[in-house]
């Protein structure tokens, strides 16, 4: 077994020498031997709790990551933070925590590998903030880490079709108007979650899932056993074993994301027609190492990408069909083949993904995924859009959208609350664009999605018959002609907080255009005439965030990032 010196650790300050004799009773505390204290000390973090299956295996799951630390020269030091789940947050003020937990996840990750000086980290994640949250902290402290998803729910059965909790969100809307019954709906809400794990389909957690491999900090297939499966606890093993193999050979997370494996990521993203919030979650990864990598940069990668993978919500399948039909991997492969994929990016194997993908070869007698050359659509299945209504970029996801244009007039509502009453009580037109703002990062505070307000428009039958634009964002579950991130956001006053209903509004999500009909002087006038909104709250976590937090383009940061670093964590 291969010796660490600990001391060029960092956990030398809390372990080594006369003077941390407190410290190491501490660990004889906890029926550690001298034999332990001396190894490097590595953090295996999960956001286990009880909030939702998205969370509830992975306590199970740190288990096996430290038996694999520990048979491997290291000692293992669990610990939690929180998650907030969106399925359950969704629809109410709740959901204005969502996004502010991804920095908290950062932020409490790094105080508590920063406090006890820890080595290396394996960060272990289920709903779809906690992903990026934990991929952050390791890139920020950029101590040799790995990640590991906790995996996905397998889909419920309703009348002989699989089912995932969007068809409950759409099912709330088909109730409403007539088209479901109190009885149907109630059957559904009983079968669409019938195990541990996260939301089936190409929602924020699987999209994000696929990108903690193609990013290069997961191994190979760990993204996609589901969560109730054994295997997962094989990979949680390996990667306890592998973040030992890091530490020897000291490959850090700045190693393997750099802009390439950035690209790498977006490519992925943009392949499997994933959740619009990965142009919110990459740019913030690329804040913490000071690479500039925003949501235009991250448009341009989706629009020379080929659609791929034919995943729900826009397509027939779920997360458990595409890992049966070969995984993350062989969607690489044929996208490496093609010359999408930076082949020479590390990995945390400590091989590039090109020595990863040598022997995977592409299973034609599979449904769920195309070859580079076969593609469901030549453009990715996720679109930036600018205009004069969003200056700084908006994002559509087009996966399974049959129109790409829409005009339409404007039905504005300065809260989330306001539209949804409105649409369930259908108080909107075919033709019309719902506009939701004051829903940004600072304007919300939090930046929600608006997954019950699509998903009610979808449930009546009206998903390609209107439109809805926000600055607030969307769950991966959305569909239909949905338009997010605009920015600059209302509360700043940006465009969208200028328009009245009835404005004329055009969309080209073939071109990326977002521009409402009214010349730069009327814009000019409006502007003059607008008077910024109160802040929600006078305290608390939600107006510390506010003060913070930056523009949706730049993935909503709360620091500034590398490019102002005077020491990185992992040299101390």
């Amino acid at each position: 077994m291969f010796k660490f010196n600990k001391k060029k650790l960092p956990s030398r300050h809390t372990s080594l020498g006369p003077d941390k004799a407190p410290q190491r009773s501490f660990y004889y505390a906890m029926n550690l031997t001298e034999r332990d204290v001396a190894k490097p000390f590595v953090g295996v973090v999960t956001t286990w709790n009880e909030a939702a299956p998205c969370n509830i295996a992975l306590m199970r799951q740190a288990q096996s990551v430290k038996k694999g630390v520990k048979t491997s020269g290291g000692t293992p030091r669990e610990f939690c933070t929180i998650t907030v789940t969106d399925g359950i947050a969704m629809g109410h003020e709740g959901m204005k925590s969502s996004l502010i937990s991804r920095d908290v996840i950062a932020d409490s990750t790094e105080l508590t590998v920063r406090g006890h000086c820890y080595d290396a980290l394996v960060g272990v994640a289920g709903c779809d903030k906690s992903l990026p949250g934990l991929m952050m902290a390791m890139v920020r402290l950029n101590v040799p880490s790995v990640f590991i998803y906790g995996g996905s729910i397998l889909p419920g059965r309703f009348n002989g079709k699989d089912v995932t909790v969007v068809d409950v969100f759409e099912g709330v809307g088909k109730h409403s108007s007539g088209k479901m019954t109190a009885h149907a709906l109630r059957k559904l809400e009983l079968k669409a979650c019938p195990t541990a794990g996260a939301c089936g389909g190409q929602f924020t957690a699987n999209t994000m899932a696929c990108v903690s491999e193609a990013i290069g900090l997961a191994l190979p297939y760990s993204a996609g056993t589901p969560a109730p499966y054994e295997q997962r606890d094989k990979y949680a093993l390996l990667s306890g074993k592998a973040v030992m193999n890091l530490l020897k050979k000291n490959i850090r997370p700045r190693d393997i994301v750099t802009r390439k494996a950035l690209e790498n990521a977006a490519t992925i993203v943009a392949a499997t027609g994933g959740s619009t919030n990965a142009a919110l979650h990459l740019p913030a990864i690329a804040n913490e190492i000071g690479i500039k990598f925003d949501l235009m940069d991250v448009a341009k990668i989706f629009k020379k990408t080929p659609y791929l993978a034919d995943l729900k919500p826009g397509g027939k399948y779920v997360a458990k069909d595409m890992w049966m039909a070969g995984g993350v991997p062989m969607l690489l492969k044929t996208l490496m083949d093609g010359g999408y994929i930076h082949g020479e990016c590390m990995t945390v194997t400590g091989k590039t993904m090109k020595e990863n993908l040598k022997k995977v070869k592409f299973n034609p007698k599979q449904k769920v995924m195309r070859k580079h050359d076969n593609p469901l659509s030549q453009d990715g299945g996720v679109v930036g859009m600018k205009g004069n209504l969003a200056p700084d970029g908006a994002i559509v996801k087009v996966a399974g959208l049959k129109k790409l244009q829409f005009t339409g007039r404007a039905r504005c509502f300065d809260t989330e609350e306001a539209a949804y009453k409105a649409v369930q009580n259908r108080k909107y037109k075919d033709g019309d664009i719902i506009i939701i703002r004051y829903e940004g990062p600072k304007g919300g505070p939090g930046m929600r999605e608006m997954l019950q307000t699509t998903g009610a428009i979808y449930g009546q039958g009206k998903g390609e018959k209107v439109a809805l634009i926000t600055d607030g964002r969307f769950s991966g579950a959305t569909r239909g002609f949905c338009i997010g991130h605009v920015g600059p956001e209302a509360f700043v006053g940006g465009p969208i907080a200028l328009l009245k209903d009835g404005d004329i509004i055009d969309l080209d999500a073939k071109k990326g255009k977002i521009n409402v009909r009214l010349s730069k002087k009327e814009l000019a006038k409006r502007r003059k005439r607008w008077k910024p909104k109160k802040m929600n709250f006078g305290n608390g976590t939600l107006w510390k965030y506010a003060q913070t937090v930056g523009p949706a383009y730049l993935g909503a940061p709360t620091h500034p990032g590398g490019k102002n670093e005077v020491k990185v964590y992992a040299d101390i």
